[in-house]
């Protein structure tokens, strides 16, 4: 489900659950994000805390590839942060959630980053839209001069 918060404060969701309690953490992992070699740190630990909930092969590669561009965007973007990696419940249902914060600059338009082809880095990568799509829920919150916090979820078939 996609929210996002206006560099006003306002939210606007798509889906007003969204973060409202209804999972319970089953395993936590959080890892600083300060240069490159973070970025791989992180993008492991995601894939073997999403193995052992029997997601297959290629469903790792795209929790991986999400969590490499939430780490990469803030080495470029905010310099540090962190990544925190959880293994969910909700109800039957059993996932992983992947949360991406710094206090960097802030995103000051959230719908243009959410856009296709759309990168001040100039970068190929993937970006927001990408992890947007690689992933079953989507939440982005951001606010100029504080920080951007994305939270991605991805449940078990």
């Amino acid at each position: 489900m996609d929210a996002e918060r206006n560099p006003f404060g306002a939210a606007a969701s798509a889906d007003p659950a969204a973060g409202n309690g209804r999972d319970r953490v089953l395993e936590e992992i959080a890892v600083r994000i300060d240069g490159d070699t973070d970025i791989v740190s992180a993008r492991q630990k995601g894939r073997v805390l999403a193995a052992t909930l029997g997601f297959s092969s290629s469903e790792l590669t795209l929790i991986a590839t999400a969590i490499s561009e939430l780490a990469r965007n803030i080495v470029l973007y905010a310099k540090q942060g962190e990544i925190v990696l959880r293994v969910l419940e909700r109800g039957d249902q059993r996932g992983v959630m992947v949360r991406a914060h710094d206090q960097g600059p802030g995103i000051p338009d959230i719908r243009r980053a959410l856009q296709g082809g759309f990168s001040t880095s100039r970068s190929l990568g993937l970006g927001l839209p990408g992890v947007r799509r690689l992933m079953d829920e989507f939440e982005i919150e951001s606010r100029i001069g504080q920080g951007t916090t994305v939270t991605a979820r991805k449940w078990k078939r």
